[in-house]
This record gives structure tokens, C-alpha cells and sequence, in this order.
């Protein structure tokens, strides 16, 4: 019972990361999501406009606290802002 249980769990990962098969970064130079501090953004956000998971990448971010590059077409500092007016 306990091994189907593990099983369920990494059944139910799989369909809620599956999101990240159909984003345009997967198709991308992963360098530019992770800029240098103080590199530019611009490329990475262009990206994001057009993606179709923007969303659930910017709430996967948000939900795993990620700290650094471009997710769902926000900055770690726009996150940031972004969790603060939430509360």
C-alpha cells in the first residue's frame, strides 16, 4: 500500500511540473533567465510575454520561494515585491 502511495505522489509531481515541457525557456538558452547580477533581463522577459505557462511557471516560483532567475517573467526582486503586496 505504501509503494502505491509513492507511486500516486510522483504520478501527481509529473502532471503538475508538466507545465515546464511546454514553455518557451525549454527551448531557450537557459543563460538568459540566469543573468549575472546586474546583467540584463530584457532577452529572458521577451520570452515570457509570449509564453503560454507564464503563469504556472510565475506561481510554481512563487510557491518554491526561487531565489534566482526569470520565472514566469518576473525578476527574483519582482517576486519579492510582488509577495509582499500579496500579504
Amino acid at each position: 500500500m505504501h509503494e502505491l502511495t509513492l507511486i500516486d505522489a510522483m504520478i501527481e509531481e509529473e502532471t503538475v511540473l508538466s507545465w515546464q515541457e511546454r514553455s518557451l525557456c525549454a527551448q531557450t538558452d537557459p543563460e538568459a533567465f540566469f543573468p549575472e547580477k546586474g546583467g540584463s533581463t530584457r532577452e529572458a522577459k521577451k520570452v515570457c510575454v509570449g509564453c503560454e505557462v507564464r503563469a504556472e511557471c510565475l506561481e510554481y516560483a512563487l510557491a518554491n520561494d526561487e531565489r534566482f532567475g526569470i520565472w514566469g517573467g518576473l525578476s527574483e526582486r519582482e517576486r519579492r515585491k510582488l509577495k509582499k503586496r500579496a500579504v
